[in-house]
């Protein structure tokens, strides 16, 4: 996700004069681990390092450093994605501590158990389950579980079935919201039926729910059930409400795609996250070439870009940098969500390039507190 540095010097007593901008920057030592830190002020904090200080307690480089090279990241999603791509590389045992990677919390559908239940989750983990997500917080989490298991005869419980008759079950099988695998009340096909709803409501983001209450309520009124029409009426508009209740992001981690756009100048640099993975930053040159347009310039940009080959962990790490990013109060760009390469709304991402180059202050700005990683 990184390039080469903007700027790269041997030390030797003095440096060139550098801007007061935003950066991520490396110093390399004579001997030991590397000081690297992320900051607003890149000139005042690079002085208040290596200035020489007989006496003092400060830290003092001065004498320590070898080389520098820094990377300008004019943007706070560019300064997240380069601090973690260089933290990776110069503390690969501990990188997750000096980023200091939230852990966002997860739905996670246990598809390998016999008889599969939901559970809230902060790790990616297990091949066979499905995860939703991520939330802001654990008792969002919660919170959306419960109401969507409200819809569906999912078990509840938390133990290791042993169907048996003569099980005590509980109160979810006594009120009908389960289908009561573990007194053989259904075997496993008619279980797995209820999970494929399930799974099906999160993979159509709640469309498919939707569309089963709508025809259900339809067929109520056109039997003149007006009663059961209203109730399914009120259970379409809670099935409604809950999808628009979770956050742009919120979504299965399957189909986690969508691309934020940064100006760079008079051009703007495109951060496409392509299944739960951070690309490279994009330049896009928002001069016409050729005689072409805007939309198949940007076909051509997303058809050029790698096809993502992650583990479990990596997307686990990146999907845990675009929650922070997103659900800070210094995000200072937009997201746009797309299911996939063929599904990219490729009018609203003309859209949202444009506001990216006259953007309206909707984020409140703060400033970054130096952020150092050393040995």
């Amino acid at each position: 996700m990184i390039g080469e540095p903007n700027l790269a010097f041997d030390w030797r007593g003095d440096f060139p004069t550098v801007a007061t901008v935003p950066a991520v920057f490396v110093i390399h030592m004579r001997q030991g681990q590397p000081y690297m830190a992320r900051t607003t002020m890149l000139a005042r904090r690079l002085a208040r390092l290596l200035a020489p200080k007989a006496g003092s307690r400060l830290l003092d480089l001065s004498k320590l450093a070898e080389r520098i090279e820094i990377w300008y990241t004019p943007t706070r999603l560019q300064q997240a994605l380069t601090f973690y791509s260089l933290a990776r590389i110069h503390f690969p045992d501990t990188y997750r501590k000096t980023v200091r990677l939230p852990s966002p919390p997860y739905l996670k559908v246990l598809l390998g158990n016999t008889f599969p239940r939901t559970q809230i989750t902060s790790r990616l983990s297990g091949k066979d389950s499905l995860f939703f997500g991520p939330f802001r917080t654990r008792a969002e989490a919660e919170r959306w579980q419960s109401e969507t298991l409200d819809f569906f005869q999912i078990r509840r419980c938390e133990e290791d079935l042993a169907p048996h008759p003569d099980h005590p079950g509980c109160i979810y099988g006594e009120m009908n919201q389960c289908l009561r695998p573990c007194q053989q009340a259904v075997g496993i096909t008619e279980y797995a039926t209820e999970v494929a709803r399930l799974t099906s409501f999160i993979d159509t983001h709640g469309a498919s729910l939707r569309e089963a209450i709508s025809h259900a309520r339809d067929r109520a009124s056109a039997n003149l059930e007006f009663e059961e029409a209203a109730r399914q009426h009120r259970r379409y508009d809670k099935a409604e409400g809950l999808m628009r209740s979770v956050s742009e992001i919120a979504t299965d981690i399957r189909h986690a795609n969508g691309v934020s756009a940064v100006r760079a100048g008079d051009n703007v640099n495109l951060y496409f996250l392509l299944d739960g993975v951070w690309q490279a930053p994009t330049p896009f040159d928002l001069r016409a070439q050729s005689g072409e347009s805007m939309d198949r310039r940007l076909r051509q940009v997303v058809d050029s870009l790698p096809t993502p080959r992650a583990t479990m962990k990596e997307r686990e790490e990146h999907l845990a940098l675009l929650s922070r990013w997103f659900f800070s109060t210094w995000r200072d760009s937009e997201w746009l969500p797309f299911e996939s390469r063929a599904g990219i709304p490729y009018r609203k991402l003309v859209r949202l390039i444009s506001r990216a180059m006259n953007p309206t202050p909707t984020h409140a700005t703060m400033t970054v507190n130096d952020s150092p990683a050393s040995a």
